[in-house]
């Protein structure tokens, strides 16, 4: 485990998240939902999301499709990118959950977490690299101010090294992450490590 950061409310401990609202009891699920549930995240089964939008295994389905692709694909934009950039987004939103998840991953992935406590700090001004501080700056615009984001606003990405592949990458993660967050932020809560269990 990495050096654990706190800052403005955000973590990139491990937590859990409840659901406000009931979730599909397993012994109860129909044989549709036990299989979305297997197909869309390996701890499915066990976690309080994925439990409440089973009521709806179609629905979950297409967001597990389109999130796994978005996050999960291979080739375009590194992974640990993607990571960074949904960590600002989740940071902006104000998604203490998924920003921990995130910010969980791009350390597991680039095996460092200095931007980690930058993003926490001011995800506005965080990166280490002209390339890190490209990506957080347009996820913070995107998500702040989507209406407003002009053509311009790319320039900084393509002096910075992206590829239009990788821009476009870049655009649909920020962009779920809009989803992802609200669904978070709205069907249930965080619960950190010392509220467990009670």
């Amino acid at each position: 485990m990495s050096e654990i950061i706190k800052s403005h409310g955000f973590t990139n401990e491990v937590l859990d998240w409840k659901a406000w609202l009931d979730v599909v009891d397993l012994d109860q699920a129909t044989p549709e939902q036990i299989a979305v549930l297997e197909e869309s995240h390996p701890k499915a089964k066990v976690q309080d999301y994925y439990r409440f939008l089973v009521h709806q295994p179609e629905i979950l389905r297409q967001r597990s499709t389109a999130f796994n692709a978005i996050m999960y694909a291979p080739g375009g934009m590194p992974r640990a990118e993607r990571e960074l950039s949904t960590t600002v987004v989740s940071r902006i939103n104000g998604c203490v959950y998924c920003a921990s998840v995130h910010a969980q991953r791009f350390e597991q992935l680039a095996k460092r977490n200095d931007v980690i406590r930058q993003v926490f700090d001011d995800p506005y001004t965080a990166g280490t690299t002209a390339r890190e501080r490209a990506i957080a700056t347009f996820s913070a615009e995107l998500t702040g101010r989507p209406a407003e984001v002009t053509a311009e606003q790319l320039k900084p990405l393509r002096e910075a090294g992206l590829s239009d592949g990788e821009i476009l990458d870049l655009i649909h993660s920020i962009a779920i992450f809009a989803w992802a967050n609200r669904l978070m932020l709205n069907l249930g809560e965080p619960v950190f490590p010392d509220q467990a269990g009670g």
